[in-house]
């Protein structure tokens, strides 16, 4: 059985993906999930915030009563040791390449223009395969229209595909007005693939301490039919690959986000609740269900029940939302 297929340029031996997650923090449990049958492993994203308040921190404490005492100026002594920056960051992407030999992808998530790039060519320096730009922009003015968010991920995308060889990705939002338009938008902009979609950590309200904190909760399966549906819509009408990502964690749901139109599907909530044996399952099942059903290869499948190849591309559609209720609770 031939599961072998291509994303953003890389052949992959499978489309089981290893999503952005706490899992890249540690080769060996990236190494486990390569013996398992990983084809590939997103890295958890490095956040430009993190870089600056680090910096912002260590410079306080670095120039904290220089003006008051000239010998604190030669306190610390000048040392890239103390250089604050994606140095850790950059130095597991070496280490992850040093341990396997799959594609290991970098994920960014940057505030400013300037850092998206920077931190886009040192990833790919340190020997990243493809960089994921992961785009977490939540607009709370209510001068800032639609049009302007969209604006920005256009931008951010063409800048960083001018300075970085690598193939790049964008993991999209499932918040735009128009979905369709935004990814046409972004394929035309030269992005190698699209991620759909990134999932938002929404704030929670503790009722004891009367505090907003944030609440992280593992995806469920149910996650999945968002982004089936649009990766199936999507499928034949954009350049870039599409890479599923949220829900996904059996082999009928990689299947599933196969048929319609996906080239990866990515698995991040599954693993850390099962470990990297997970994935042989996973890859076992597929291969059971495509010799079942006479596949003999995962290329053959592929988009065979997107919205243009599927015989009723309603069911993508609102006509589908009404059929849905009208057979609720028979």
């Amino acid at each position: 059985m031939d599961l072998t297929t291509t994303y953003m340029g890389l052949k992959l031996r499978n489309p089981l993906v290893v999503g952005a997650c706490p899992l890249s923090r540690d080769a060996a449990k990236v190494k486990e999930l390569e013996d398992a049958g990983a084809a590939a492993v997103v890295m958890f994203s490095l956040f430009e915030e993190e870089i600056r308040h680090e910096s912002l921190e260590l410079d306080h404490y670095l120039n904290y009563g220089t003006n008051s005492f000239s010998e604190a100026l030669d306190y610390f002594p000048e040392h890239e040791s103390y250089a604050v920056g994606p140095g850790k960051y950059l130095e597991q992407i070496r280490k992850l390449k040093d341990s396997v030999d799959i594609p290991v992808i970098a994920s960014l998530n940057g505030t400013t223009m300037g850092g998206w790039v920077e931190y886009g060519q040192q990833v790919e320096q340190a020997g990243a395969d493809a960089i994921e730009l992961n785009v977490y922009r939540l607009s709370t003015e209510c001068g800032v229209s639609g049009s302007e968010i969209e604006q920005l991920h256009i931008d951010i995308l063409t800048e960083v595909k001018k300075h970085v060889k690598v193939p790049v990705a964008m993991k999209l939002s499932p918040f735009f007005s128009s979905v369709a338009h935004m990814a046409t938008q972004l394929s035309g902009a030269g992005a190698d693939a699209l991620v759909l979609f990134n999932r938002f950590y929404q704030p929670d309200i503790d009722l004891d301490k009367l505090e907003v904190f944030p609440n992280v909760l593992l995806s469920t399966p149910q996650a999945l039919r968002l982004p089936l549906r649009w990766i199936a819509i999507l499928h034949g009408q954009v350049k870039a690959d599409l890479a599923a990502s949220g829900g996904i964690h059996s082999h009928q749901d990689v299947l599933k986000m196969l048929l319609a139109g996906a080239q990866v599907a990515t698995m991040a909530s599954a693993l850390l609740q099962r470990g990297a044996g997970h994935v042989r399952g996973v890859l076992a099942g597929m291969e059971a269900w495509l010799t079942e059903h006479e596949y003999e290869s995962v290329a053959q499948m592929r988009g065979s029940m997107s919205h243009r190849s599927y015989a009723n591309p309603g069911a993508f559609e609102r006509a589908n939302y009404i059929k849905a209720l009208a057979t609720f609770g028979t």
